[in-house]
Order: structure tokens, then C-alpha cells, then sequence
């Protein structure tokens, strides 16, 4: 087990060698869709790439989130393992609609021989992610 102190060196070790090894700027919040944002998720025990949908408004979520099913076929052929949940419930009890695709492999974020892969996950997942949405960026912000 690590300290408080050691699994917080850890994950910014994580991060930073993320960045290093594939330096490049990902969409991530410059969607220009307040609360509509892309990230990697990097956690004890899983790793994910997401899509959350999390404007003040529920409203505008609902409307989002309804605009991201009505791709989910054309989403789901690009990647197919991607899962939509329109009730995700983040750590700090926050609901939020998000679409992620999991990490399939053993990882954990303190597990230095399990970074490479999730690396490679990200990037490949992210590029994907960010390509459908340039692709139906429209569609989307027609709300």
C-alpha cells in the first residue's frame, strides 16, 4: 500500500508520462459546448475515455444526450465497446450522463508496467472520440 503522499506522486507521474510520451493537444474542453467535454479517466483500478454531459441546466443535458443517441449507431461503428449512461455516478456523488469506453485490460494507476497499454488505449480511443465529433459537430450543437 502507499502513502497518501507516495500514490499522489504516482499519479502525477502517471499523467506527466502520458503527456510526454504522446505530446499532443487533444480537444478535451474546447468543444465550445459549455459542459460538454471529453477526458481521460485514470483511476485506481480502471482507465477509461469519456464524453461527459454535465451543463448546469439538466435540460441542456437531456438535449445533449438525446442529440448523442440518435449517433449512437454511427458512434458505435467506430467504437463499438463504447457504452452510454445517461445516470453516471462520479466519487463525488455527482450524477453526470456519460459515454466512455472502458479499458478492457488489467491496469492500475500504481502499477507502472500497465501504463504503456493504457497509453496507447487513450490515444487511439481519444483520436476516435475527437474524429466523430468534428464529424457531427453540427448535428450535435443543433439543439
Amino acid at each position: 500500500m502507499f502513502s497518501k503522499e507516495e500514490a499522489a506522486l504516482l499519479r502525477k507521474e502517471f499523467w506527466t508520462s502520458f503527456g510526454k510520451s504522446f505530446p499532443r493537444k487533444w480537444l478535451l474542453y474546447n468543444t465550445k459546448i459549455k459542459g460538454f467535454s471529453f477526458k481521460f479517466v485514470g483511476e485506481r483500478k480502471q482507465a477509461m475515455v469519456c464524453l461527459d454531459i454535465e451543463n448546469p441546466d439538466e435540460l441542456v443535458n437531456l438535449l445533449y444526450y438525446d442529440q448523442m443517441l440518435s449517433l449512437k449507431t454511427l458512434l458505435e461503428a467506430e467504437l463499438p465497446e463504447v457504452i452510454f449512461d445517461d445516470d453516471y455516478l462520479l466519487e463525488s456523488g455527482k450524477s453526470i450522463h456519460r459515454i466512455y469506453v472502458p479499458f478492457d485490460k488489467k491496469f492500475s494507476i500504481y502499477n507502472k508496467n500497465s501504463w504503456r497499454d493504457c497509453f496507447e488505449f487513450y490515444v487511439e480511443t481519444m483520436e476516435k472520440f475527437e474524429l466523430f465529433f468534428y464529424e457531427y459537430e453540427d448535428v450535435i450543437k443543433n439543439i
